[in-house]
């Protein structure tokens, strides 16, 4: 079995961008990957601005003037252009608007006395005293998003500062995704003996929309070789990535890993971690005849003629953490993304396990009032509700067993769900 790290790094190694970008609008490149620069076309903001609503002055005109009471030469709202600022005179202006050439401070209103066409200063202010300069923010020509950055709101306020009506944004990666398992039932039909409903179908899919792909779902496949095999075929066409949940196991009804042989080749599939043991990950080749699986391993196809492929198994909490830990990245760094790996956060264990487990565990807990971690009291493979109820996973190392008090390895769902 592979250590959780040399798995991640095996996934990293093997994903490269997708070919292919587009231009989309601004407004709905949310969550989007950038497939060049953006630089700023000017300065942000564009010229000097008042930061406050008050007086611009010169402030030279301060020490010719005894009482310091200067005439209101002009006024001057958000959007409107001033005229230069007559000498021993002030200009009313406000937050936003353009500081008048001649203008060296702001003097914000709590700090004058206005009256008629009037206004006495009450403040001795410095040269540039709430005034934002022209380029403070952002300078023309400067690259504002790098290529590779993954589209949040706020980067989207960013484009749009310096006029970007459009962004050029990968396209999106296409995800082909199937089930495996006759015992697997929809919900909304009725649940026959021996059956379960199939959650991670709902669950994987909503993960894989939320990182933006493009996906195609191939339903539930009959336990049969030849019907998961007929599927791979099928879902290598025009897909960059085929992920499926169960049947990645080794007993006699778990064919996802021998049809992939089949089809294509493995390049692991057993990660030393907990939950999520089973894990498989390799390739399926693109085309009608795909070959034997002595075929396969003898001479494997060229990257550009495969499709990846990604085997979940089948318990939901461990096909849910092995997809925030394995395909989150390795979408992200098909998308373009380079920074893929979750920062973590170093917290107070609020209770105790005694008992360590041999294999890299990932516990479900959450942070209780007082800033600590409290543990899901069940952390079976089969407990769906401990994802809804934590906030994020403790990395725990293997054979360590956690005392109350210690600092822990936490990884926040806002890291991994993002």
């Amino acid at each position: 079995m592979l250590a959780t790290a040399d798995a991640l790094a095996t996934l990293l190694g093997a994903a490269r961008a997708v070919d292919g970008s587009e231009s989309v609008p601004t407004l709905e490149a949310s969550g989007r990957v950038l497939s060049a620069d953006v630089v700023s076309p000017l300065d942000v903001p564009p010229m000097n601005t008042s930061s406050m609503d008050g007086y611009a002055i010169r402030t030279a005109d301060l020490t010719a003037h005894v009482n310091r009471r200067l005439p209101v030469s002009q006024r001057i709202p958000a959007g409107h252009a001033p005229e230069p600022l007559k000498p021993g005179t002030a200009a009313r202006i406000f937050t936003g608007a353009t500081v008048p050439p001649g203008a060296d401070a702001v003097v914000m209103q709590e700090q004058t006395e206005a009256a008629a066409d009037e206004v006495t200063i009450l403040h001795s202010p410095q040269p540039g005293e709430w005034i934002t300069a022209q380029g403070a923010d952002i300078r023309s020509g400067s690259v504002i998003l790098p290529a590779g950055t993954r589209l949040t709101p706020q980067a989207l306020g960013l484009a749009a500062s310096v006029g970007c009506a459009e962004l050029p944004v990968r396209r999106r990666v296409k995800v082909a995704v199937f089930f495996t398992g006759d015992e697997l039932t929809m919900p909304g039909e009725p649940l026959k003996p021996g059956a379960i409903y199939n959650s991670n179908r709902f669950t994987l899919r909503g993960l894989l929309e939320k990182l933006g792909c493009e996906v195609s779902d191939f339903g539930i496949v009959a336990d049969s070789l030849d019907a998961t095999r007929a599927t791979l075929r099928e879902a290598a066409q025009a897909h960059d990535l085929i992920l499926t949940c169960g049947g990645v196991s080794v007993g006699e009804e778990d064919h996802v890993k021998p049809a992939v042989e089949a089809e294509g080749r493995l390049a692991m599939w057993q990660i030393a971690m907990k939950p999520g043991k089973p894990l498989a990950f390799g390739a399926v080749r693109r085309g009608a005849d795909s070959g034997s699986a002595k075929d396969s391993a003898a001479a494997p196809a060229a990257p550009s003629a495969e499709t990846f492929f990604i085997g979940l198994p089948g318990n939901p909490v461990s096909s849910f953490v092995t997809f925030l830990l394995f395909v989150r990245p390795f979408i992200l760094r098909l998308a373009g993304v380079q920074a893929v790996v979750p920062r973590a956060l170093s917290l107070r264990a609020d209770f105790t396990q005694s008992k360590a487990d041999r294999r890299n565990e990932f516990l479900r807990a959450r942070i209780n009032a007082e800033g600590g971690l409290d543990l899901f009291p069940n952390q079976s493979s089969a407990v769906l509700t401990s994802t809804v109820w934590g906030d994020g996973l403790i990395d725990n190392p293997p054979n360590h067993a956690i005392s109350a008090g210690e600092t822990v390895r936490f990884i926040p769902f806002s890291e991994l769900l993002n």
